[in-house]
């Protein structure tokens, strides 16, 4: 599949990159010690997730099935074909490129799995929740959960322009050696994980 042009790419960052506040979205009031130095709490409770429509509930669904291994079409067309996914190992510009991550967790991963989520902020364009993923490896079958802050921006259609995974309280530079490699996972993965090419 054809690269994404920069510039467009660059426009398509420009216009729908959420930048959110990571403290003020995750701090833990009721329990400080839940935090971490950086003053962020990213362990989901289930039981605080704010109500969400049908629609974003799907979204989420399909998201979560990603996470968790299924490299399904059809989980993948919450994407717009124009979207950006970044996180802190890639940041891929198009749906295609995108598909390449997805559809290389069945093949890296013994197990993947979604053990919780919160939904912290919800609006029309936008989802932000806590995430606890559980992550086995082949050949190590050795489970690490993994905690992090998802911000989904909607368009219109309301399908994902923009996916951002954030591991701790620091968002994405998008400058320098580590935009340079992230971007060269990005475009490089789909030879190895080889998704449909008419994604």
């Amino acid at each position: 599949m054809p690269s994404q042009d920069p510039s467009h790419a660059q426009a398509l960052q420009d216009q729908y990159e959420i930048r959110p506040d990571p403290v003020a979205l995750t701090h833990n009031d009721d329990d400080p010690s839940q935090n971490a130095e950086s003053g962020v709490d990213y362990e989901p409770y289930p039981e605080k997730s704010i109500p969400i429509s049908t629609e974003h509930e799907n979204i989420l669904k399909a998201i979560t099935s990603l996470y968790s291994g299924s490299a399904s079409k059809e989980d993948m067309e919450v994407y717009a074909h124009d979207a950006i996914y970044d996180d802190p190992w890639s940041y891929c510009d198009t749906r295609y490129k995108i598909a390449g991550q997805w559809y290389g967790i069945p093949k890296i991963m013994a197990s993947s799995k979604t053990l919780a989520t919160e939904v912290v902020s919800d609006k029309p364009t936008e989802i932000i929740y806590k995430q606890k993923q559980e992550y086995k490896p082949r050949p190590l079958y050795v489970s690490k959960e993994v905690n992090s802050l998802v911000t989904l921006t909607l368009d219109g259609d309301g399908k994902v322009r923009y996916h951002k995974d954030q591991w701790n309280e620091k968002d994405y530079s998008h400058s320098g050696l580590g935009k340079i490699m992230k971007e060269l996972n990005g475009d490089h993965l789909t030879k190895i994980t080889q998704p449909p090419q008419d994604l």
